[in-house]
């Protein structure tokens, strides 16, 4: 155990964080051991067909969306449907905090992000926000929502990450996160994609925890 100490701790409190160290400890072994096996996926299938998106620069094929000397590629379902007034409060917090760290992403892996409503629509949204690294595209023309269980029988959209690869010129999915899928538990909410969403982890250093009275708002 480490013999750093902070100002005006006592042993009480010290017994009680290094109780509270051993425990994180054993969640980052757990979080790598999980990595670990994520990474040792077999590959799934291959897509029903090379979806045609579009973007701000005119339509791009799934199979398109790989650049030279990079073979995984991310893509997050925005929860933003023709139908809706505006788009899911959840996704906008993710994709605010995703949208700074794109150009560190992309130095790796691919990225982009899909939306069922018109490109033109997305776009009305997102530059205002101040958006100008995330590749935001339309899946208004295909059946990549229903496909990839973004979006139900009845249009209603779903949140949703997930992961293809490029192997000997072929796509194939590799990974989604789908604990979106699994029942909570203890009344927790689906935490899919909290490995990447930092509002909540940044929460959970509090006192006051993440809550249950509060969510992110498109405006303050």
């Amino acid at each position: 155990m480490h013999d750093i100490r902070f100002p005006g701790e006592n042993a009480e409190y010290r017994a009680a964080r290094n109780e509270l160290l051993e425990a994180e400890k054993d969640l980052r072994r757990n979080v790598e051991s999980v990595a670990a096996k994520r990474r040792a996926l077999p590959l799934g299938g291959e897509p029903p067909e090379d979806y045609v998106f579009d973007g701000a620069n005119g339509p791009v094929r799934l199979s398109e969306l790989f650049d030279d000397g990079k073979d995984s590629l991310i893509v997050y379902s925005y929860m933003f449907g023709p139908q809706m007034k505006a788009p899911c409060v959840s996704c906008t917090s993710i994709l605010d905090a995703l949208d700074g760290e794109a150009p560190h992403v992309v130095q790796r892996v691919n990225l982009a992000v899909v939306a069922k409503s018109p490109i033109e629509r997305i776009l009305g949204f997102t530059r205002p926000r101040g958006w100008r690294n995330l590749r935001l595209l339309s899946s208004a023309g295909n059946t990549y929502n229903c496909d990839y269980h973004s979006e139900d029988a009845k249009g209603a959209q779903l949140p949703a990450a997930n992961v293809f690869v490029r192997r000997d010129g072929k796509v194939r999915h590799f990974y989604s996160t789908e604990l979106l899928y699994e029942p909570p538990e203890g009344g927790q909410d689906g935490r899919h994609v909290d490995m990447f969403w930092p509002l909540w982890n940044l929460f959970d250093l509090t006192p006051e925890g993440r809550g249950t009275d509060w969510y992110p708002r498109l405006t303050y």
